[in-house]
């Protein structure tokens, strides 16, 4: 399995295509609003296995913090690691970037993979596209040598 930070039309078009899958066709989120209009704004990511797309995520700075967003896998290669390369590759270009502090809205049922990565529940819980969610946040530092 491989994470890439989307380069080309291609690798977006792969990102979209699980987006789609995840969200507009097994969470019936509409489609107007899983591809939205900050998509021009956001570095995405795409996980590959085999040349084959099977997850993606985009991360934008939204007042000086790393926003994470769109994080999917398909549901077939769930539980296979996917999901937390992602987050690690999203993790390394944030700090590649200067960035501290990362925040993400997780869907409830996602909570404790999103714990287990480090990040703290920081909200109650509201609906995003009719789905509860709840936003956590991660302070993320390079130890510098002295």
């Amino acid at each position: 399995m491989e994470v890439k930070i989307v380069e080309n039309q291609q690798e977006l078009e792969d990102a979209f295509f699980v987006r789609k899958i995840v969200f507009v066709e097994e969470q019936n989120v509409p489609p107007e609003e899983e591809i939205d209009e900050l998509e021009n704004e956001a570095k995405h990511f795409v996980a590959y296995d085999h040349n084959e797309p099977i997850g993606a995520g985009r991360f934008r700075v939204v007042e000086g913090a790393g926003k994470v967003e769109r994080i999917c896998v398909l549901k077939d290669k769930r539980s296979t690691g996917a999901g937390k390369a992602i987050m690690m590759k999203i993790e390394e270009y944030a700090k590649e970037t200067g960035i501290e502090k990362l925040k993400l809205n997780a869907q409830t049922h996602a909570i404790p993979f999103y714990t287990n990565l480090g990040y703290d529940v920081v909200s109650d819980e509201f609906l995003d596209a009719g789905i509860p969610h709840k936003t956590m946040v991660k302070n993320i530092y390079e130890v510098k040598r002295t």
